[in-house]
């Protein structure tokens, strides 16, 4: 009996059989869509040519816009809070010490948020800023906007001086930044010096002040300083530094120059705080070695910037608002209190809360995912 074998696939038995032709031997032929009679493009049923390739690319055009708004929103929205705060709270000299907290904090926020680095003489800059830029003013006459970018020039001077002690790392270099901000007031306190630096006495900016100038550079600093921050997250420079501080080893292995981008970083955040003493020492109009130099500057930048979340371009600010607003309620008249309880924040931030506000609030993010 002869073996049964399958029809040929193309055989009009295969047909009657029901036995599809493999798409691979026929070609295939393009059928025009057919339009009702008196349906216009883009009707219902009949979506228009490019309707759906539209559709599909104007989320992700909205997504490109937002990604590339958001880096002007960080910036803008600071500045034009600042901005209206006067009318609100009309202590002018209460509002610019704050702006400069926050340029002060978002400085911490480079050197530390950054690198890992945390410089507690960080206020060694904040001081030279503010004489650097006095003294340009009294002795050169210059005006003091000019004299705002003078004592940012300043405080990087003393930074590429203090550099070596990058070399340093952990509390090493937290306490040499401490003892050399400490080494730079006696120098300018030093009644020897007094005709360059005017020494303990004190320098009196009486004749260039202007409350509302000087507000306005504290609005253009802060824009400045968080147009900084925004830039180091989005940018590769940024990403360098956060490779070098968690792992500066693996960083140079990949190609990373870990010396000269800390070193930027570095004197990044040293013209920050300069700038910041100088827009200081203008609104203050009369201050002393003591003022512009205490420990407790710092203190109030680093708890500001820890509490709020370091590597954030929000956190310092938000940390600032909120705890100089709370030193006020209880630091002006008592302020050996106001100073314990940011030594204990500085603590209990670094321990057990390290991500600060910022990181708390990730933490939720994930939790509701």
């Amino acid at each position: 009996m002869p073996e049964q074998t399958d029809p040929d696939p193309a055989t009009p038995e295969a047909v009657d059989r029901g036995t599809s032709t493999p798409a691979a031997d026929v070609p295939a032929v393009d059928v025009p869509a057919v339009r009702p009679a008196g349906a216009a493009a883009g009707s219902e049923g009949t979506p228009a040519a490019g309707s759906k390739l539209g559709s599909q690319r104007s989320p992700r055009s909205r997504g490109t816009l937002l990604r590339w708004a958001s880096p002007f929103v960080a910036v803008a929205i600071p500045v034009a809070l600042f901005a209206v705060a006067p009318k609100l709270y009309p202590n002018l000299l209460f509002l610019v010490t704050m702006m400069v907290y926050v340029v002060l904090a978002q400085g911490v926020n480079v050197i530390y948020g950054f690198t890992g680095y945390l410089p507690f003489g960080y206020v060694g800059f904040f001081g030279v800023g503010a004489y650097a830029s006095s003294l340009a003013i009294l002795d050169t006459g210059v005006p003091a906007p000019v004299g705002v970018v003078v004592g940012a020039a300043g405080a990087v001077l003393l930074g590429l001086l203090l550099s070596p002690l990058l070399r340093l790392s952990g509390a090493y270099f937290a306490i040499a930044t401490l003892a050399a901000a400490l080494a730079v007031e006696s120098v300018i306190s030093n009644p020897s010096l007094a005709g360059i630096t005017k020494g303990p006495y004190g320098i009196d900016l009486g004749s260039v002040y202007n409350a509302r100038a000087d507000y306005v550079a504290g609005l253009v600093m802060v824009g400045l300083s968080m147009a900084v921050v925004v830039y180091l997250r989005r940018s590769r420079f940024g990403l360098a530094l956060r490779a070098i501080r968690n792992d500066p080893v693996s960083a140079a292995a990949a190609g990373v120059d870990v010396v000269k981008e800390r070193m930027l970083a570095w004197l990044i955040s040293s013209a920050l705080a300069g700038a910041a003493g100088a827009v200081f020492a203008w609104g203050v109009s009369v201050f002393y070695p003591t003022a512009v130099f205490g420990i407790s500057t710092s203190v109030f930048a680093i708890v500001f910037a820890l509490f709020g979340g370091v590597g954030t371009a929000w956190g310092p600010l938000v940390g600032t608002a909120v705890l100089f607003g709370l030193y006020q309620a209880i630091g002006v008249s008592d302020p050996q209190y106001a100073q314990g309880i940011y030594g204990l924040l500085i603590v209990a931030l670094v321990l057990f809360v390290p991500g600060g506000l910022a990181g708390v609030a990730r933490s939720i993010r994930r939790r509701r995912a």
